[in-house]
């Protein structure tokens, strides 16, 4: 019998510079660099150069970096119309990836072993994706989207094309240190659908459309929207146990609790916990933070021993929230950050490619007749 890993659990699929993590002492690395040092110093501009050139930039590097991505924020008319079509009720998810595929049949890039078709792509799609998202999010509503400021920052930018006002610096550098902390998370999910893609010499904007659609999944990036609904049918910090019992009896997931890899509290929690205690300084009796807060000793309680605590995804929602960000656009946010790692690894995929073809264990039957149609018994399976 051969060996099975559901999930390919602790497979190794590939050899990468990128970025590492040490699931026992919870230390996450870009390139070699601590993810606190770049939340703490950095900012995501140069975080995505890091990914993407495995080095920070110097000054002039820098500058030529954010006027490339400056001149490439807008998107073309007819990106904008097809995102018009899409139903208003959809999910912002469906919206980018459709958008994001689309983008390839305007900016052909076929040849993924040429350096600067493989730069032009990185840049339009780090450039244009928070347009996109920006445009979904106001269109649907019936409202103007609102054209890229190139006086702001990227971060800054954002927030303006959303809420067609220039954000306060204190929330632009906590949105721009949550994108630093979304932006690489070594071989997850949508990662590795990523690299599947890349594997196949697709082009990057098929591989990043990829990605975003694992990505949408409540097991994946989806998770921080799953927080915020559980937390809001909690309602209260005084129905947290209860809550909680229930969910452990029925063997229920609770959402952002949990890793494949971390056994201690995942380091960019810690992080965005902070974040978020900053901006909830008044700590309401019945807040999300304070039930989030509560919702996390409950369970160090419960299941702590076991190496269960909080991921990435349980506080992230809580700071959008706090900014006034709708909760289905979390996710994309997640997204407009992450596609700087996904092309890193797309690009590091290209240059040492292998097209990825696993095996499978078939467990069904062999040699059935073929029965005619007036024989066959209506089937009793379930897709």
């Amino acid at each position: 019998m051969r060996d099975f890993f559901p999930g390919l659990a602790g497979v190794v699929a590939t050899k990468s510079n990128i970025s590492s993590v040490d699931g026992q002492q919870g230390i996450l690395e870009y390139r070699g660099i601590r993810i606190e040092e770049l939340a703490a110093h950095g900012t995501f501009m140069e975080t995505a150069y890091l990914l993407l050139f495995d080095e920070l930039p110097t000054s002039s590097a820098l500058r030529q970096f954010e006027e490339d991505l400056l001149i490439h924020r807008r998107i073309k008319y007819r990106i904008t119309d097809l995102i018009k079509c899409l139903p208003e009720s959809g999910h912002p998810m469906d919206a980018i990836q459709a958008a994001v595929a689309a983008l390839g049949m305007f900016y052909p890039a076929t040849n993924v072993r040429d350096p600067e078709a493989r730069y032009w792509a990185a840049i339009r799609l780090l450039a244009k994706l928070p347009t996109m998202v920006a445009a979904f999010a106001r269109l649907r509503h019936g409202d103007d989207q609102i054209q890229p400021n190139d006086n702001l920052s990227y971060s800054e930018n954002f927030f303006y094309m959303l809420f067609e006002q220039k954000p306060d610096p204190a929330i632009a550098k906590m949105f721009d240190t949550s994108l630093i902390l979304h932006a690489e998370h070594t071989m997850n999910a949508s990662t590795f659908s990523g690299l599947v893609t890349a594997s196949t010499l697709a082009d990057p904007y098929t591989v990043i459309s990829s990605a975003i659609g694992t990505l949408k999944g409540p097991l994946h990036g989806g998770a921080n929207e799953a927080v915020i609904h559980m937390l809001r049918a909690i309602g209260s910090v005084e129905q947290v146990a209860s809550f909680l019992d229930q969910k452990i009896e029925a063997k229920e997931k609770v959402m952002g609790f949990g890793h494949r890899v971390y056994k201690v509290k995942d380091p960019r929690a810690l992080i965005l916990q902070e974040l978020a205690q900053h901006m909830d300084k008044d700590q309401k009796p019945n807040s999300l933070l304070t039930i989030a807060r509560a919702v996390e000793q409950e369970m160090e309680q419960r299941v702590g021993h076991k190496g269960i605590r909080p991921n990435v995804d349980f506080y992230s929602g809580i700071i959008y929230h706090q900014m006034g960000i709708e909760t289905d656009m979390f996710t994309p946010i997640f997204a407009m950050s992450r596609v700087a790692g996904w092309l890193a690894h797309c690009f590091e995929q290209y240059q040492h490619n292998h097209l990825f073809r696993p095996d499978q264990i078939y467990e069904g039957p062999h040699n059935r007749p073929y029965e005619s149609i007036e024989s066959r018994k209506p089937s009793t399976s379930a897709i």
